[in-house]
């Protein structure tokens, strides 16, 4: 067990204020504003952003058939509006219901008894108490149980529709999407993302596509603004809860 230096908690304590002191400076010089949109950005020019790199079949060579209107790779004889390349829009339809209910029981006993005994030990039972049972020399009782239980009870649900881009395309065709929406009301900005692999069969004629045919989705919703700042702990609060090991 590694033992805490008497002069570290004071400093944590001094950089989580620190640290409180500059957020608290930022959130006072924009008293009375809204909270500000993020700025339209490049998705693959951000910090961190790393090509999807993913298992891919062997490269099928284009055929060409003499005398015919139709192309390897071809949807339609006329112009497809589907997205398809770098950059294309696709709208995705958000509908996530999600519910759970888990119930678990244990319940676990043993009970053990061992008993050793000798009536004639060398004549040393003659040198005992006259109140001791030499048939009885060593008994040995155990006694263990367990029991536990346990329940999940989930319920979740979303739907919404959100535009997202064409940031690559894998070398079997399917596509890498990934779109951000942000919309304020009053003082409190709401967020969704949304991010995953597609194939461009899945997508419907409408140019959407259910998030359900999303593999590798992360979808995000959350918020930002003074109803979601009021239900945030303070920092000094998150900084105890972490310290304090009681």
């Amino acid at each position: 067990m590694t033992s805490t230096s008497p002069l570290a908690l004071p400093a944590v304590l001094g950089l989580s204020l620190m640290l409180g002191a500059c957020g608290a400076v930022d959130r006072l010089a924009n008293v009375g504003q809204a909270p500000a949109l993020s700025p339209i950005e490049d998705p693959t020019a951000t910090k961190g952003y790393k090509p999807v790199q993913m298992p891919m079949p062997a490269v099928e060579h284009a055929s060409y058939a003499p005398n015919s209107l139709w192309r390897t790779g071809s949807r339609a004889f006329f112009k497809d509006q589907r997205a398809r390349l770098v950059g294309d829009l696709v709208t995705v339809k958000v509908k996530v219901t999600d519910r759970a209910q888990l119930d678990n029981t244990t319940k676990r006993s043993r009970k053990n008894g061992e008993d050793l005994g000798a009536e004639n030990f060398f004549g040393a039972e003659s040198k005992w108490k006259k109140n001791a049972d030499p048939s009885s020399f060593l008994k040995l009782d155990s006694d263990s149980s367990s029991e536990g239980s346990g329940s999940v009870r989930r319920a979740e649900q979303l739907a919404t529709n959100v535009a997202a881009v064409v940031t690559q395309t894998l070398p079997n065709g399917n596509l890498v999407i990934e779109g951000k929406q942000e919309i304020r009301v009053n003082f409190e900005v709401r967020e969704l993302i949304v991010a995953g692999v597609i194939r461009p069969e899945d997508i419907e004629s409408d140019n959407t596509i259910d998030s359900a045919k999303i593999a590798q989705a992360r979808i995000a919703y959350g918020g930002r603004g003074q109803i979601t700042d009021v239900q945030q702990p303070r920092y000094g609060q998150q900084v105890m809860d972490i310290l304090l090991p009681f």
